[in-house]
C-alpha cells in the first residue's frame, strides 16, 4: 500500500472561472513573443542580441554576467523588434516578431541510454535551457558547477485556478520520461516526482521510471515544490536541491530526443472575467492578447495576471507570459467601494476569518477582486499563518527576522527551505496587509549575499 503524505493545513481559494478541459486551437497565427530576464531571479543578464537581429528558436538572447555559460534562448525564430528597459537600464523584455513557421537551431539527438552528466549538462547549457532548473535554497537558477543532493518535480498544482498538469503530459509521456532520465544523471541522490492522491491520474507521473513517486493529499499549498521538499527530504544548511516544472521536463526531453528547443507548452486561461476558459497549446513567451481577444466579459477594470492570483505578475491585456508561468488569470480590479463594508451580511463575499456568512456555503465559488479591504498597519501576532503553511517552521518569527535582517535567526528559523511562493497564503490572510512575499525575497537575497 502506497504511503500518502496528508497535509491538514492549507487553504483552497475557490474563484469563479476554473479552466474547463477543452483544448482550444489558435484562430490566428501567433507572432508576438518576449523573453523577460526579470523572471530569472539571481541572474545578472547581459544581452547576446540587439534590435534588428534575427534569431532561431534555441539561439541565445542573453546570458549571466557571472557565469556566461548560462544562457536563455529564444522560444521562436524571427526578428528582435524591441528591447525594453526599466529603471537603471534593467532589461525587462526582449520582444520578438516570430516567423509564421518556426525555424530551429539544431542539435544532435541523444538517446536515454547514452545520457551522462557531461553530455546532459552540456546540451542544456548550449540550448539555453539550464536556467529552467532552479535550486533551493534561494529560489534561483541552479549553479551548473554544483551537484544537488536531490531533484524534485511537482506534478500537480493546487493554486487558485491552477491548470491540470495531466493535460500537459497527455501525448508527451515519452518526452517527460526522457527528461526525468536526463535529470537523474545530474544527482547522486534521487529524483522525486510529487503526485496528488486523487487529482493526478496520468501514468506518466504515477508510473515514472528512474524516480521515486511521492503521493500527497491536502489543500493548497500541497502542490508547491517547497512544501513537498520539506515533507520528503528537508534541506539542511549547506545542502542544495534542484527542482523543475513538469512542462520544462517535457521541453528538455524534446531537446534530447528531437535535437531542437521546442518550447511548446499547455497554458490554462481562467478567471471570473473570461468568457471561454480552457487550455491553449502555445509557445513560451506568448503575448497574452491572443488568448484574451473577444474573450472578456468587460474590457476595463480588469487585472490580467501571468500566473496565479497569489504569486503571479500583472502583465496587462497586452503583456507577455512569464517564463515559469502556465496560467493566465483574469479577475476584476478592486477599485469599487462596497456598501456598508464589513457590516454587510456578505453572502457572496469570501472571507478566511468568517467575517461574512458566506463561510456557511463551503463549495461556493466567488468572484474575487484585488481589493485589499484595508491598508497597511502594525504587524501583530495572530496565530493564523501556521494554519495555512503546512511546514514545521514558525512563519511569523521568520518574517520578522527577515524584516530585522537578522541572519542568524533567519537560518535558525528555516530560511534555506522556503521561497516567496510558500508564504503567498500568509500574505493573503494577513490582517496587516504586509507584502510578505517581498519580505521573504529580500531575506533570501540578503542571506545569499552574506552567506553564499
Amino acid at each position: 500500500m502506497e504511503k500518502v503524505i496528508k497535509l491538514r493545513r492549507g487553504l483552497d481559494i475557490r474563484i469563479e472561472g476554473s479552466p474547463d478541459h477543452s483544448l482550444n486551437a489558435p484562430t490566428v497565427s501567433y507572432r508576438k513573443y518576449a523573453a523577460k530576464p526579470t523572471d530569472f531571479y539571481g541572474m545578472k543578464p547581459k544581452l547576446a542580441v540587439k534590435e534588428g537581429d534575427r534569431v532561431l528558436a534555441g539561439s541565445a538572447l542573453f546570458y549571466d554576467k557571472e557565469n556566461p555559460a548560462v544562457t536563455v534562448a529564444s522560444p521562436v525564430s524571427g526578428a528582435v523588434t524591441e528591447i525594453v528597459y526599466g529603471e537603471r537600464r534593467v532589461i525587462r523584455e526582449i520582444r520578438i516578431e516570430a516567423d509564421e513557421k518556426i525555424e530551429y537551431k539544431t542539435f544532435s539527438p541523444i538517446k536515454p541510454e547514452e545520457f551522462t552528466e557531461g553530455n546532459v549538462k552540456e546540451r542544456l547549457l548550449e540550448a539555453g535551457l539550464w536556467p529552467y532548473i532552479r535550486q533551493r535554497p534561494y529560489d534561483i537558477p541552479a549553479d551548473p558547477g554544483q551537484r544537488p543532493r536531490d531533484i524534485f518535480v511537482s506534478a500537480f498544482d493546487t493554486a487558485p485556478l491552477a491548470p491540470d498538469l495531466d493535460m500537459a503530459v497527455n501525448g508527451q509521456e515519452m518526452f517527460f520520461q526522457a527528461g526525468i532520465d536526463a535529470l537523474r544523471c545530474l544527482t547522486n541522490g534521487k529524483v522525486y516526482v510529487g503526485v496528488h492522491r486523487t487529482k493526478t491520474a496520468s501514468a506518466a507521473y504515477n508510473e515514472c521510471k528512474n524516480a521515486e513517486v511521492c503521493v500527497f493529499e491536502g489543500k493548497h499549498p500541497s502542490g508547491n515544490v517547497g512544501v513537498q521538499i520539506h515533507h520528503v527530504a528537508p534541506i539542511n544548511k549547506g545542502q542544495t536541491v534542484w527542482y523543475v516544472h513538469p512542462q520544462d521536463v517535457i521541453i528538455m526531453g524534446r531537446l534530447f530526443l528531437k535535437g531542437v528547443y521546442d518550447a511548446t507548452k499547455i497554458v490554462a486561461l481562467g478567471g471570473s472575467e473570461v468568457i471561454r476558459t480552457g487550455y491553449h497549446k502555445v509557445v513560451a513567451g506568448l503575448n497574452v492578447s491572443y488568448l484574451l481577444k473577444d474573450n472578456l466579459k468587460q474590457e476595463s477594470d480588469l487585472r490580467v495576471i501571468s500566473g496565479n492570483v497569489l504569486t503571479g505578475k500583472t502583465v496587462g491585456a497586452d503583456g507577455y507570459l512569464g517564463a515559469f508561468d502556465h496560467l493566465v488569470s483574469v479577475i476584476p480590479e478592486g477599485n469599487r467601494f462596497r456598501f456598508m463594508g464589513w457590516l454587510s451580511p456578505g453572502f457572496n463575499l469570501y472571507s478566511y476569518s468568517r467575517t461574512f456568512f458566506a463561510w456557511l456555503f463551503r463549495n461556493r465559488q466567488y468572484r474575487l477582486d484585488t481589493n485589499l479591504n484595508g491598508g497597511e498597519r502594525a504587524f501583530v501576532l495572530t496565530g493564523q499563518f501556521e494554519k495555512v503553511l503546512p511546514m514545521d517552521i514558525y512563519p511569523m518569527q521568520l518574517i520578522k527576522a527577515c524584516m530585522a535582517e537578522d541572519i542568524e535567526n533567519m537560518e535558525a528559523l528555516g530560511i534555506y527551505e522556503v521561497a516567496p511562493e510558500d508564504f503567498a497564503l500568509c500574505e493573503y490572510i494577513d490582517a496587516s496587509k504586509t507584502e510578505i512575499q517581498h519580505v521573504i525575497r529580500k531575506g533570501l537575497e540578503l542571506v545569499r549575499k552574506e552567506v553564499g
